[in-house]
């Protein structure tokens, strides 16, 4: 089933369940967050990427206007609720200064393997530890969930837009192991580099070969 959804175009992808906070300064934008307020719709971000559109998208529901400015600009709090696809464009809406499309939601597995999650935590702690990177990870694999963490393992945008794209559970976990698979050596090598180029100068303790 269709429906016509507002659109926010932005060069970042938001995943389903992501608290997303924006600063809203265009006309047409403040335009669109007062509709959100006042008849309780929601929007759609697709992903603006090399200068283009993506198809795929996140349904947003506007949660809080946390501020607003004399010129007409918004401070606002966001969140993810589901995916889309565009069928067809329209720009600017009828009557609106902002742009819409016919959209097509679209379901997704949101139940993921406790187990595979497991391993992904895993690799994700060892990833942080060799970055020296300071962030709460979930105990807990029921808290887990591979979008929740899509922002924070390294993906490039195109990556991230990829992993939004891929609505098997199974397969967004294996797309996060690869990715780490491939990570994490050469992480592990960027952290050999630096510590032979921090040994220059140094006395060193070398264990000679038993030949």
């Amino acid at each position: 089933m269709s429906q016509v959804l507002p659109l926010f175009p932005l060069q970042i992808v938001v995943f389903p369940g992501e608290q997303l906070n924006l600063h809203i300064f265009e006309p047409r934008y403040q335009q669109l967050i007062q509709e959100c307020k006042d008849a309780k719709i929601t929007f759609g971000i697709p992903a603006y990427i090399n200068g283009k559109m993506r198809e795929i998208g996140t349904q947003v529901r506007l949660e809080k206007i946390s501020k607003q400015y004399v010129s007409g600009e918004m401070d606002v709090k966001t969140q993810g609720i589901g995916l889309f696809a565009v069928k067809e464009l329209f720009n600017p809406l009828a009557e609106k200064l902002y742009a819409g499309a016919d959209v097509e939601f679209i379901d997704y597995q949101k139940e993921e393997s406790f187990l595979t999650n497991e391993k992904i935590l895993g690799y994700i702690r060892e990833l942080f530890d060799m970055l020296q990177i300071e962030k709460d990870l979930p105990t807990d694999t029921t808290l887990f969930n591979t979008y929740d963490w899509g922002h924070h393992v390294g993906f490039s945008l195109q990556q991230e837009y990829d992993l939004l794209c891929l609505v098997d559970a199974n397969e967004r976990q294996q797309f996060m192991l690869n990715h780490l698979n491939q990570l994490l050596p050469a992480v592990k090598n960027m952290e050999r580099i630096r510590e032979k180029a921090q040994m220059n100068g140094h006395f060193r303790n070398i264990i000679p070969p038993d030949i």
